[in-house]
């Protein structure tokens, strides 16, 4: 069995997936803080649910990271797992490309 390391390994010298391999990384960040936020205020995904006047099924795929969430339904999770939002912009390296663009 090929593991998933090795496969991410190969598939990043093929063309395009690193490019949308790391455009994808906003979104997984995004997942993992929530579940991270989820875990950390100990409630299940129904808890919070509950919480937020929805699904357990729509609190699902905010963790999924395939849907992008509003600010709302962010500050009703927020809330629901007595969490405070903070977003944070960093500089990336200006590569030779980017600096001629």
């Amino acid at each position: 069995m090929t593991k998933i390391a090795t496969l991410k390994n190969r598939w990043m010298k093929e063309k395009g997936f690193k490019a949308a391999y790391e455009e994808s990384q906003a979104e997984f960040e995004l997942a993992r803080k929530l579940i991270e936020a989820r875990i950390q205020s100990g409630l299940s995904q129904e808890d919070i649910a509950e919480l937020m006047d929805t699904s357990q099924s729509a609190v699902a795929r905010l963790e999924s990271g395939k849907t992008l969430p509003s600010m709302r339904t962010l500050q009703k999770f927020a809330v629901a797992t007595n969490s405070a939002i903070e977003i944070h912009f960093k500089p990336l390296k200006v590569t030779k490309q980017r600096a001629a663009a």
